[in-house]
C-alpha cells in the first residue's frame, strides 16, 4: 500500500510539473505574441526593436521589464501607459499588466519664458483702442453676415418685411396726420413726405434697439471669449446700412411716380447717413452697457425710442417750430439727419448751417461720451452679463 501510493504521488508531480511547464509554455509564447504585435503596429522604438530581436534569438532572460509608451492624442500626463512584464520564475507564472504611470512634463525653454501678450483689466478711464478693433475687422464682417441672415432667416416674405414696415406706416400717417390733422408738408406730397423721414428714422430706430440689446442676446459670446465688445454694438448698426439701402430704393420709386425729379443733392446723402449711424452707434453703447448690469434699461430702450419719434420731426415740418426756438431744437441729432434728409430728396428744408453744425457736434458728443462709457464698464461684462 505504502510503495503504491508513493508512485501514486510521484506520477501526480510529475504531471504537476508537466502541467506547468505547459502553462509556462503557453505565457510564453503569448508573451511574445503581445510584443510581436507591438513591434508589428510601430509602437516600439528603433532601439527597443534591436533588443526584441536579440531577445528573439538568446530566448527570455530570467528577469525583463519592457515599457511600451502608448500613442494617443492625450495630454502628456495622461497617456503615459506602459506594458510591464513581470520577472520569470518557477515559483510564479508569466503576469502581464497595464498601469498608469505618472509622467512629469518636459519644461520646455519656451515654458519658462515670460508670455508676451497679456489680457489684463482695464482700470480708470480707457481710452479708445482703435487699433484692436481694425485688428478685428474680420470678426466684424462675420457678426454682420451672422445677424443679417439670423434675421431674415425662415421667413415668408424675408426682404420685403424692410419694405412693408416704413410703407405701412407711412400711409397710416397720411390718414392720420396728412388728411385728418391737416399738418403742412411744406409744398411736397404728404405721403412722399412722410416717407422721407421714415427712412431715416426706421433705420436709425432699428440699429439703435438692435445694437443696444446687442451685449445681452450674445451673453454666451462675452463670456467665454475674448473680443473687443466694441464689435457687437458696431455690428448691428452696420447690419442696419442693409436694410436702408433697401428703403432707398422705394423711395425712388415714390419719386418717380410723383415726378420729383433726382438732383446732385442725393449725393450728400452718405454723409448724413455716416453721421446717422454715429449718432445711433454712440447712444446704443450708453444703454448696450447700463443693459448689461439693469436689465430695466432693456425694455425702457423701447418707450424711449417712441418718445424720440415724436420729438423729432418725421410726421411733421421744422418750420412749425418757432424760429427761438430751432436751436434748442436742433440739440436732438435726428432733426438734422431728417431735414437734410428731405432738403437732399425734396429739394427744399429750413436746414441752415447752423442747425447743420449743432447736429454734427451732437452726434459727435454722443459717439464718444457713449464710447468712453462703454470701455469703463467694459472690464466686468464678463462677471455680471
Amino acid at each position: 500500500m505504502c510503495r503504491s501510493s508513493w508512485r501514486r504521488g510521484e506520477s501526480y508531480q510529475s504531471e504537476t510539473k508537466g502541467f506547468q511547464k505547459k502553462r509556462q509554455a503557453s505565457w510564453l509564447s503569448d508573451t511574445k505574441a503581445i510584443v510581436t504585435e507591438f513591434v508589428n503596429m510601430r509602437l516600439v522604438g528603433s532601439p527597443l526593436r534591436q533588443l526584441f530581436f536579440q531577445f528573439r534569438a538568446h530566448g527570455l532572460p530570467v528577469e525583463m521589464q519592457i515599457a511600451l509608451p502608448f500613442k494617443s492624442s492625450k495630454p502628456l500626463a495622461l497617456r503615459e501607459r506602459y506594458l510591464k512584464i513581470a520577472p520569470l520564475s518557477t515559483e510564479s507564472p508569466i503576469v502581464t499588466t497595464v498601469a498608469e504611470l505618472s509622467a512629469t512634463p518636459i519644461r520646455t525653454q519656451a515654458r519658462q519664458q515670460k508670455p508676451t501678450f497679456r489680457i489684463r483689466p482695464t482700470t480708470g478711464w480707457a481710452a479708445l483702442n482703435v487699433r484692436e478693433l481694425w485688428k478685428y475687422r474680420d470678426l466684424l464682417w462675420i457678426l454682420v453676415e451672422r445677424d443679417t441672415k439670423l434675421l431674415y432667416k425662415q421667413t415668408a416674405l424675408g426682404v420685403a418685411w424692410v419694405v412693408m414696415q416704413p410703407l405701412i406706416a407711412a400711409i397710416i400717417f397720411t390718414v392720420v396726420f396728412g388728411r385728418v390733422a391737416r399738418l403742412p408738408s411744406d409744398g411736397a406730397p404728404y405721403l412722399l413726405f412722410v416717407f422721407c423721414g421714415l427712412t431715416v428714422w426706421t433705420y436709425f430706430s432699428q440699429a439703435l434697439q438692435h445694437a443696444g440689446n446687442s451685449l445681452v442676446r450674445n451673453a454666451q459670446l462675452v463670456s467665454k471669449v475674448y473680443f473687443p465688445k466694441l464689435l457687437l454694438p458696431l455690428a448691428q448698426t452696420l447690419r442696419g446700412v442693409v436694410d436702408f439701402t433697401v428703403t432707398l430704393v422705394v423711395l425712388l420709386v415714390l419719386m418717380a411716380i410723383y415726378r420729383v425729379p433726382p438732383t446732385f443733392r442725393l449725393a450728400v446723402l452718405p454723409v448724413f447717413l455716416f453721421f446717422m449711424t454715429l449718432t445711433a452707434t454712440g447712444v446704443a453703447l450708453w444703454f448696450s452697457a447700463l443693459s448689461v448690469k439693469y436689465r430695466d434699461c432693456t425694455h425702457a430702450l423701447q418707450y424711449f425710442i417712441q418718445v424720440w419719434m415724436y420729438a423729432s420731426p418725421v410726421v411733421y415740418p421744422i418750420s412749425m417750430i418757432p424760429e427761438q426756438w430751432r436751436p434748442l431744437f436742433a440739440l436732438n441729432p435726428a432733426v438734422g439727419f431728417i431735414e437734410g434728409f428731405r432738403w437732399a430728396v425734396l429739394g427744399h428744408s429750413v436746414l441752415n448751417p447752423n442747425l447743420l453744425c449743432i447736429t454734427i457736434v451732437m452726434s459727435l458728443v454722443a459717439l464718444f461720451s457713449g464710447a468712453f462709457f462703454f470701455r469703463r464698464a467694459e472690464r466686468g461684462f464678463a462677471d455680471i452679463i
